[in-house]
């Protein structure tokens, strides 16, 4: 008898329960009932962020309910019609989804009753509910999102006309709509931005849930799936560092649990999981710029997402951005996450590779250093390094600002990225930002050692006295959560003439730079002006 291959960690596509460690996705959907949405016949909407499991779940429900016997479940993806805003288009696209669907159950719906693509899906979703008696039909539609403007409207119109008549063997008695974004949210998109009146395009939904990320306790049973298949174990340290770095994103999870187990280790190498395992796992994944990872760093291409990454980078408090689509849009993607009111990145994989990807275009313009910037024992000279940002910060600010994307955070970006062409290869940098903090904090490690650096700003509304003392105080909390022992520094940039004017309406010049560049040790914080 064959032995059955070892499941695996997946990170690419719909997980199944044959070939993958997964934990049922239905335990995950925040106000769902399922049993309703069939038993009352309703139609239902289903987002989440990408990457959080929606695809699995559809797959693995329609199963659970074909082998019911009761009734006839469909997934359909219309990802094909991406792009696609015509309904002439769009329309065929979607009713040959619909068609390689049913026949993958074995039934064949006749070619289509008419060419109207306005009323081509109430037709074919009609002639299969006939097809099916007498089980009623259940049609799961997946990435609805991807649909825009007319075809989406014709789409909605469509299904709501049918939801008159649903019924065993009239039209589907539940359908779900299941995509990145509320459906209101794309209605309002497919509208032009504009709110769409009570009547049009789709009023008979009747929930509209989602699909959290894994909790701590979520985060544990999936690696015991492992353990009880092959024995293998994992440290509680490793696991806590897992929910620290990825705060239950499920793609995120996967990826660092299925790389400790078949790239740090080798595949049929069932020994313990370590922390340092599972830390190598993320510097590999950070490195390898994956396809998930990427398509969300070049979301910030978008400038209304970069605005909120860059308010969130300053850490100041703006009372407006919790507000607007582009807020709510950077919650769907499931970039921002807020916790106990606090608006923040949503995990520190998010951060890092946000702040690559925001930091790569100064870093590989900074020359490489051509100064000693290594101790002996392999540490870095931490004074040396930032003694020469304060020159290249000098020589370059005033020209290289008026070039980045970044104005309100350039003084951050640029520090990130000397640092980071200094550290790469042989350490890493922990970032910390949220708005309302007033300052970035960042943990470099490199040769066994670590370093807080905090990053504050002073604007024209504070003084740089009030804004050091804010800095200290910041420093000491951050010292007693992430190193007690560690060498701090507090960098104050000097904004305080940015965009601001005289009484003449001339714009302020800035502060000499003799005042600006300071240097000085305040008990043991070194105190580094910029």
């Amino acid at each position: 008898m064959t032995k059955r291959p070892v499941r695996f960690f997946n990170t690419t596509g719909p997980c199944n329960p044959n070939d993958h460690y997964m934990l049922p996705p239905e335990e995950r959907l925040v106000g769902a009932q399922l049993s309703r949405y069939i038993g009352d016949k309703l139609y239902w909407v289903l987002h989440a962020p990408r990457q959080t499991g929606k695809t699995t779940f559809l797959q693995n429900w329609a199963r659970k309910l074909n082998a019911s016997g009761e009734v006839v479940a469909c997934y359909v993806s219309v990802e094909e019609c991406q792009g696609v805003s015509e309904t002439e288009k769009a329309m065929p696209a979607i009713c040959n989804a619909i068609r390689n669907s049913a026949e993958s159950f074995g039934v064949s719906i006749p070619p289509f009753p008419e060419n109207d693509p306005h009323t081509m899906l109430s037709g074919i979703l009609t002639d299969w509910a006939k097809l099916v008696v007498p089980k009623p039909l259940i049609v799961l539609f997946d990435e609805v999102d991807v649909l825009q403007d007319d075809a989406l409207v014709s789409f909605l119109r469509q299904l709501r006309k049918g939801f008159a008549t649903r019924g065993t063997g009239t039209y589907p008695i539940s359908v779900a709509l299941v995509g990145m974004r509320d459906l209101k949210d794309y209605i309002v998109r497919a509208k032009d931005g504009k709110q769409v009146n009570p009547g049009s395009p789709f009023n008979v939904k009747s929930d509209s849930v989602s699909l959290s990320n894994f909790t701590k306790e979520n985060i544990k049973r999936l690696f015991a799936e492992r353990t009880t298949e092959t024995g293998q174990q994992i440290e509680q340290a490793a696991l806590d560092y897992v929910w620290e770095q990825s705060r239950g994103q499920p793609w995120i999870v996967n990826n660092l649990f299925m790389r400790a187990t078949m790239r740090i280790l080798d595949k049929d190498d069932n020994s313990t999981v370590t922390l340092a395992h599972v830390q190598e796992a993320r510097h590999q994944m950070i490195l390898a710029r994956e396809t998930h990872l990427d398509a969300l760093a070049y979301r910030l291409d978008d400038p209304k997402i970069r605005q909120i990454i860059e308010s969130l980078m300053i850490g100041e408090a703006d009372p407006n951005l919790a507000t607007g689509d582009a807020f709510r849009l950077c919650l769907d993607l499931g970039l921002v996450s807020q916790e106990d009111g606090v608006v923040q990145v949503a995990n520190p994989i998010y951060r890092e590779i946000l702040a690559r990807h925001i930091t790569v275009g100064p870093q590989a313009a900074i020359p490489k250093p051509d100064w000693k910037w290594k101790k002996d024992d392999g540490t870095l000279d931490m004074e040396a390094l930032l003694k020469e940002f304060q020159k290249f910060w000098r020589a370059n600010a005033d020209e290289w600002e008026e070039k980045s994307d970044y104005t309100e955070a350039f003084p951050h970006t640029l520090l990130m990225a000397f640092l980071q062409r200094v550290v790469n290869g042989g350490g890493r940098i922990d970032r910390e930002y949220a708005a309302g903090r007033g300052r970035m904090d960042l943990l470099v490690e490199y040769g066994g050692q670590k370093y807080i650096i905090e990053i504050k700003i002073t604007r024209y509304n504070k003084s740089i006295e009030s804004v050091k003392k804010e800095g200290f105080e910041q420093i000491r909390r951050y010292r007693d959560t992430v190193a007690p022992d560690a060498p701090a520094y507090l960098v104050v940039f000097d904004r305080r003439h940015v965009g601001r004017t005289d009484e003449n309406g001339k714009i302020k010049k800035p502060p000499a730079w003799s005042k600006r560049i300071t240097w000085k040790v305040v008990g043991d914080v070194t105190v580094v002006g910029g």
